[in-house]
Parts: C-alpha cells; sequence; structure tokens
C-alpha cells in the first residue's frame, strides 16, 4: 500500500507540475463558430488564419461586390492561412527571396480571407485598439499573411491585429460596360476596394468577439497597400469604419503646378504608357472592352466562363500580339460610387476623412516621396488635422548569401521598413544586429501607440511632432552611431 501510494503522489505530482492549459474559447461570428491557436513566441496571443469575410467571388460571383459569407457547419479551427488572390508565380531572387514565400496556400480567386491576433479572445469588454492591415504588390501580387507581416508582436502589444486577403489584377480592378450595366450603380471595377471596405464591415460587426473595439479602427498599408489607404480616405462608403490612418510608401500629394513624385520602377516606356497612365472610367471601360473583345469574351457569360489563368494573362497576350489600342487598367479608379475624385483633390478641398494620420517612406524607395509627404501634411495642418512624417533610412544589413536580392534590392529600399514595423526579424535570412532588434521595438512601439491613442508618442512624450508649415521635420529611423559601427563590423546580433 506504502509503494502505491508512493507512484500515487509522484503521478499527481507530475500531473501538477505541467503547464495549466491556456483558456481558447470557441467564438460566434458571422458564418459560424471558429477557434484560433496560440502564436509561436507569445502563448498569450491567438492567432486565427484564414477566417472568410465574405463569399468566394468566383462563377457568377466574379466581378460583383462582395457578397455575404457562405456559413460553415461545427468549428472552423483557424490554423491555416487562407487562398491568396490569383497571381504570378514567384520565382527566387529579389522580393521574394527576400521575404521566403511558399509556404503560402495555392492563389485562386476564392481569396476573401483575414486573419486576426488577439490577447483577448471572448472578452468583449477588453475593447483593444484595432489595427487592419492593407498589403502591397501593385494591385497585381502580395498576400496579408507574409511572413514579414507575422502580426503575432502586434498582438503583443495589446493591439487586435487584422490581415486580410483582397481581389487582385483583373479580378479586382476590371471595368467594363456590360458589368457597369448590370450592377445598380452603374459602374464596375474597384472590387478590390469594395472588398477591403468588406473587411473594415466585417470588423464592425465581428471584432468584439476577438476583444476588439469597433469603434477604434485604424487602416495601414504600404505600397499599393498604401495607396488603397489613400483611397479607403477619400471614399464615402469606408467613411466611420475608421478612426485613424497610416500610409506607408504611398507618396503624398502633387501641389497644383509641381512634379509628380516618380514612384514607379522603371519599365520599357511604351509598358509604362499603358499601364501607369492616368484613365478616367469611361476610358478604362472602353479600352478593357477593347481586350476582351479581341480574346473573344464578348457577352457576361462568356466573361464568367473564361478560365482563371486565361483572364489573368489575358492583357499580356494582347499586348505581345501587338495589340495597342487597349488595356485592362488594373488599380483603383475614380468610379463615382467607390470613389469620387482623387485623394490629392480630396485633401486639397478638404473632404477627405478627418482622421489622424502616419505618413512616410524609404530612404532608397520607389522615388522621392518626401516633397508630396511634406505637402500632405502642411494641408492637414491647415486644414486642422495632425499628420506625422517619417523617413526610414536603416540600409539592410548583408552578409553576402543571397547575392541574388541584393543585386536589386539595396540600402533602406521599397519595402524594407516592414521588418521592423511588424517586429518579424526572425523569418528574415538577414544578419541583423541588436541595434536592428531595438530599432525595430522602437518602431512597432510608435506605430501601436498611434493605433491606441491617435498620437505615436503615446499618453506621454513630444519626440515625435506633427509636421507643419513650422515644424517641417520627418521622424527618420535609423541606427545610432554605435550600432551602425557595429553593424559595419559585422557583428551580426541574433534575438535570444
Amino acid at each position: 500500500m506504502k509503494h502505491l501510494a508512493f507512484f500515487s503522489f509522484l503521478a499527481l505530482a507530475a500531473c501538477t507540475s505541467q503547464p495549466q492549459a491556456v483558456d481558447n474559447p470557441i467564438l460566434t461570428i458571422e458564418g459560424g463558430q471558429v477557434q484560433g491557436v496560440t502564436a509561436d513566441d507569445h502563448p498569450d496571443v491567438f492567432v486565427y488564419r484564414g477566417i472568410p469575410y465574405a463569399a468566394p467571388p468566383i462563377g457568377e460571383l466574379r466581378w460583383k461586390e462582395p457578397q455575404p459569407v457562405v456559413a460553415w457547419e461545427g468549428v472552423k479551427i483557424a490554423d491555416q492561412f487562407g487562398h491568396p488572390s490569383y497571381q504570378s508565380v514567384h520565382y527566387p531572387g529579389g522580393y521574394t527571396t527576400e521575404w521566403g514565400y511558399g509556404d503560402e496556400a495555392p492563389y485562386s480567386e476564392d481569396c476573401l480571407y483575414l486573419n486576426v491576433w488577439t490577447k483577448a479572445p471572448n472578452k468583449q469588454d477588453a475593447k483593444l485598439p484595432v489595427a487592419l492591415w492593407i498589403h502591397g504588390g501593385g494591385y497585381r501580387e502580395g498576400w496579408g499573411s507574409e511572413p514579414e507581416f507575422d502580426g503575432q508582436e502586434w498582438g503583443n502589444k495589446d493591439v487586435v491585429l487584422v490581415s486580410i486577403n483582397y481581389r487582385l489584377g483583373v479580378f479586382g480592378f476590371l471595368t467594363h460596360p456590360l458589368l457597369s450595366a448590370e450592377s445598380p450603380h452603374g459602374v464596375s471595377g474597384n472590387y478590390g476596394i469594395l472588398d477591403q471596405i468588406e473587411a473594415l464591415k466585417w470588423i464592425r460587426k465581428n471584432i468584439s468577439q476577438f476583444g476588439g473595439d469597433p469603434e477604434n479602427v485604424t487602416i495601414f498599408g504600404q505600397s499599393a497597400g498604401a495607396g488603397s489607404v489613400k483611397t479607403l480616405c477619400e471614399s464615402p462608403l469606408a467613411r466611420g469604419y475608421f478612426q485613424k490612418a497610416v500610409i506607408m510608401s504611398g507618396g503624398g500629394i502633387t501641389m497644383p503646378g509641381a512634379q509628380p513624385d516618380n514612384m514607379r520602377p522603371s519599365m520599357p516606356q511604351s509598358a509604362k504608357t499603358n499601364i501607369f497612365r492616368n484613365l478616367t472610367f469611361a476610358e478604362a471601360q472602353a479600352e478593357a472592352k477593347i481586350v476582351l473583345d479581341w480574346a473573344g469574351l464578348t457577352d457576361l457569360e462568356k466573361m464568367r466562363r473564361a478560365s482563371t489563368e486565361f483572364l489573368y494573362s489575358l492583357d499580356n497576350i494582347y499586348r505581345a500580339s501587338g495589340g495597342q489600342d487597349g488595356v485592362i487598367a488594373m488599380r483603383p479608379i475614380v468610379d463615382g460610387y467607390v470613389s469620387l475624385e482623387s485623394f490629392d483633390q480630396a485633401t486639397l478641398d478638404g473632404s477627405l476623412a478627418d482622421v489622424p494620420y502616419m505618413i512616410g517612406y524609404t530612404q532608397h524607395d520607389l522615388g522621392n516621396m518626401g516633397g508630396g509627404i511634406a505637402d500632405f501634411c502642411r494641408v492637414r495642418a491647415e486644414k486642422g488635422g495632425k499628420a506625422w512624417a517619417y523617413q526610414f533610412a536603416r540600409p539592410l544589413p548583408d552578409d553576402g548569401s543571397h547575392p541574388e536580392v541584393t543585386a536589386r534590392l539595396k540600402g533602406a529600399f521599397h519595402s524594407s521598413d516592414l521588418w521592423y514595423v511588424f517586429k518579424s526579424l526572425k523569418h528574415c535570412w538577414r544578419p541583423w544586429t541588436k541595434g536592428d532588434w531595438d530599432l525595430s521595438e522602437r518602431m512597432l512601439t510608435y506605430w501601436s501607440n498611434f493605433v491606441k491613442y491617435s498620437n505615436p508618442n503615446g499618453l506621454e512624450g513630444d519626440a515625435w511632432a506633427p509636421l507643419t508649415a513650422e515644424q517641417p521635420n520627418f521622424m527618420v529611423f535609423k541606427l545610432d552611431a554605435q550600432d551602425a559601427e557595429a553593424s559595419a563590423m559585422g557583428e551580426p546580433i541574433k534575438r535570444e
């Protein structure tokens, strides 16, 4: 009996010495029930991957406004990211190797999924601030679950972070007379922007289940994601769904009489003329119709029956065959419904969303964006608003192990600040120093403070002042002299 009692004691001790199971509640949201998983580095942060926020935009729903989510049965275990929007295959080198692509779900038109990181699932009274991340990629590529967008550090800062996938390219931005004719609003295109607005509506209806405050939402994005933020800040359909905005490497405004910032990478002039020239809505419809008619897609049934792969390649095939009269303009457009005027015009006439802004760029970005950003901040100040401007100026460290990357991506290049804003450096091959980790923590703190308090300084401090005509300074993010010297000496320091 003594032996039995002894072994019973050992068994009890072993059981009580195990870590207590983390409470992982089942949430009831639009579409059904969902349960998340714990984050890799922060066991008190939960991540919900691949939650559908609208019906799959396929078949008869191709090129239509997002429709209500399709309900599912049982509890959806949200442990897998959803499909990115259909796009080209990413080959090694440049950004592909920089971000470490390869583990994502297959590309698909069925792409309307979002992800949530939070510390407070099922705690409706937590009312944590919410940030909606909108990825870049030229409106043609990218997805919200790329490695550099790992949201667990944001969740650890007591922010509910939401990232989304949205329709891209021809599936997200096609304008066409037949599509306009069937729409109750008489317009077409901007489907990718409508997806983003639908995600904001989803946040309004569901985020309290994740501990988030639906009345304290920040939208932020980089590159084309920043362009999306600018469109949302102008759009009457998004008004009231967010209270702050961050524009990263999306430029500012072009003042009357000024030369526009060069924000685009170099490319053949003929391609640049076709792809990036500004078109009116009527011009965009007419030119897209030329391309689709050339391909034999002359009615809606044929357009919606065409294969994903064919539609994705159609504009390139048309131009490769010598076509010059038409183009599919795959980007947001002023259509009179989603967008009433340009971001520049809305800024100048005062109709832009009256919210606090953070706006900036990288030192070696796609052109010099500084002038347009400063102009934007000054105009906001003149109209009684606040805008904080920054420049990211840390040349990324290089140990020579990936020349196929650094041959193209040098210095503080376009998108290099993403590792720091998300504090996701662990996913990258680069030889980070302690200074890089410290800089990342500093930037994440500024960004999350802005989300929480409408001020990157937080409740106290004034180190970073809004840019005005009287105070025309940018906050510059770089390593201090000691860290820069250690980096130059080749002393990488990985976080423990």
